[in-house]
């Protein structure tokens, strides 16, 4: 007889379909599967996605077990639901360690969670800064004008500090807003410069610093987090610009509309006879609103050093306050 002869099939040949269906627990588990496999990313889509598959894989084995002739089903399920299980316990355990102090999470949930960022991005950020909480008493100043050197980026958690250019305020700065975002954006990483504007501490004040140098160690790292610094440094800059639309004041508490410098909540006749006001060119204050609003639109595009416009906010201030319009007091 020939080598090559065919030698009969050991394995019985499925004559017809079997008229029952599987057991309850076979669907169960594949239903387990097809929802997990809808997981999505970060550390919860994880602990999402493995859950269900260790519950699937579970009741595979289960399925497993009390069909006869299925032991290598039987080993194959049981160790894909031993792996889940374990990727399931160290999901969980990494999501426990990664817990903050009380302000650190509401840091977390004012500025970064609305941005997506995951708890073990917030974790490297936390970690640049050493975990520390920073205070100050009342009346104490955090920058002097011309002195304190720009070396760290600093958000304020609880209190209110006010910023002063010259013995003339400025603006209150607010819990959860940069203290020194305009200096940060106004100097490059290879570049150093000093305060221009004074803050100090209306009452008890604490607050967190990121060192310079360490901060931008870890952007080198991680581009992520660089781009999220930059959009939210860039977005309370613009903010605290487009305030000025608020707090532009004359002498009769009239508010001027600095987006439309042509239009003012005065009539014009009293324009006209106001002696002082008719020394004002309008394309002064025209000038000075299209920067503004052209800096700030750079800003959400996140092209301030491209545009030329990075101007710390003192700057700004004397800008208003040179120009030749007649605006008795300018708060932002």
């Amino acid at each position: 007889a020939s080598c090559y002869s065919p030698v009969a099939s050991t394995y019985p040949i499925c004559g017809e379909w079997r008229d029952s269906l599987e057991s309850s627990v076979f669907h169960l588990a594949n239903i387990f599967l097809f929802l997990g496999f809808m997981g999505g990313s970060g550390i919860y889509g994880l602990l999402y996605l493995f859950t269900f598959l260790t519950l699937g894989f579970f009741c595979c084995t289960l399925w497993a077990w009390s069909e006869p002739c299925t032991t290598d089903s039987l080993l194959w399920s049981f160790a894909l639901f031993s792996v889940c299980l374990g990727q399931v316990l160290h999901v969980a355990y990494r999501l426990r360690s990664v817990s903050f102090e009380k302000d650190f999470q509401e840091l977390y949930h004012c500025l970064f969670q609305k941005l997506g960022v995951s708890l073990t991005h917030f974790g490297k950020i936390v970690t640049c800064c050493d975990g520390e909480i920073h205070t100050i008493e009342q009346n104490h100043c955090l920058a002097i004008e011309g002195k304190t050197a720009i070396d760290k980026l600093t958000v304020l958690l609880s209190g209110r500090v006010s910023v002063t250019v010259n013995g003339e305020f400025l603006h209150y700065i607010y819990p959860f807003q940069f203290l020194d975002s305009p200096e940060w954006d106004s100097l490059r990483p290879s570049e150093e410069g000093v305060f221009q504007v004074t803050l100090r501490a209306d009452n008890p004040c604490r607050y967190v610093a990121w060192r310079r140098k360490k901060l931008y160690l870890l952007f080198a790292k991680h581009r992520y987090i660089a781009k999220i610094f930059a959009l939210v440094v860039r977005n309370d800059i613009a903010e605290k610009l487009y305030s000025l639309n608020d707090k532009a004041l004359n002498g009769s508490g009239h508010r001027y509309d600095l987006r439309l410098p042509s239009y003012c909540h005065i009539p014009g006749t009293e324009l006209e006879k106001a002696n002082v006001l008719l020394q004002v060119p309008s394309s002064s204050l025209t000038m000075y609103t299209f920067i503004v609003d052209t800096y700030c639109d750079c800003l959400l595009l996140g092209m301030s050093h491209c545009c030329g416009f990075t101007q710390q906010r003192s700057q700004i201030f004397q800008s208003v306050s040179s120009s030749q319009v007649h605006i008795d007091k300018v708060i932002f």
